[in-house]
């Protein structure tokens, strides 16, 4: 027997690799599309994943940055309130040093007074007679002195007082004088009211209003000093023109 035929007959697999092969291809194909599935599912949640962790990141980053911004602000805030701090404490150093001065000063002025007025001291010799000599409750002349100055200040002030005008009270009066009828003569009339002078006495404007069936009557104004002229003589000399005047009556009286 030859050794081909001894192999023929021998059971042995000479194909198992070329089997093995197909057998993981096999699996391979069987096992790809759900593998497939799988990867492409999981790459949009890497996609999102990689995208939260971009925008974390930026956010961070912004984070920061608004965080380094506020650090600045407060740094200048803290100098600035540093400054105001300094400025304050220098000026409660200056209003301390004020008072201090001002609290030595009144000190200082007694001392000085003291020293300027000193007491005087009065020897006084036992057995002597120069006691009459020595004024222990001060001098007449110098009271004499005092009153002096004060009269001269006193008529100074009288004389002062006497040189302003004296104010002058005055009043403005409206008069109405009333004739008898429509045919009175108001210009005779009106020349018979201001015939009527007197010291403190100044007429002014006139006018003739109506009184009612075709009568007028005249209204004048007059300027009166009140120590001089009143208005009862005013009154009582108007109506001495009885021809003319029928009565007088006080419109307005106002103080100038």
């Amino acid at each position: 027997m030859s050794g081909l035929q001894c192999l023929a007959s021998e059971n042995i697999w000479f194909d198992k690799p070329r089997y093995d092969e197909a057998e993981k291809r096999f699996y391979e194909g069987a096992n790809g599309p759900a593998q497939q599935q799988v990867k492409t599912a999981l790459q949009p949640a890497k996609g999102r994943q990689h995208k939260r962790q971009h925008r974390n990141s930026s956010s961070n980053a912004g984070g920061d940055q608004e965080l380094v911004s506020r650090m600045k602000s407060l740094e200048l805030e803290n100098q600035s309130l540093h400054k105001v701090v300094e400025d304050m404490r220098t000026v409660l150093q200056k209003l301390e040093s004020r008072v201090a001065m001002l609290e030595k000063n009144p000190a200082s002025v007694t001392v000085s007074c003291a020293k300027a007025a000193p007491v005087q001291q009065v020897k006084v010799e036992n057995g002597g007679d120069d006691d009459d000599d020595f004024d222990l409750f001060g001098s007449d002349e110098d009271d004499a002195e005092a009153e002096r100055i004060k009269q001269e200040r006193v008529e100074a002030y009288a004389a002062k007082k006497a040189k302003k005008p004296a104010l002058i009270a005055k009043s403005s009066i409206l008069l109405d004088v009333k004739p008898w009828d429509d045919e009175t003569d108001m210009v005779k009339l009106e020349e018979c009211v201001r015939s009527v002078q007197a010291d403190g006495l100044l007429w002014g404007a006139s006018k003739l209003v109506p009184v009612g069936y075709g009568i007028k009557k005249l209204q004048i104004n007059c300027v009166v000093e009140d120590d001089k002229v009143g208005t009862d003589m005013l009154e009582e000399e108007i109506t001495k023109f009885e021809d003319y005047v029928q009565s007088v009556d006080v419109a307005a009286f106002n103080k100038i």
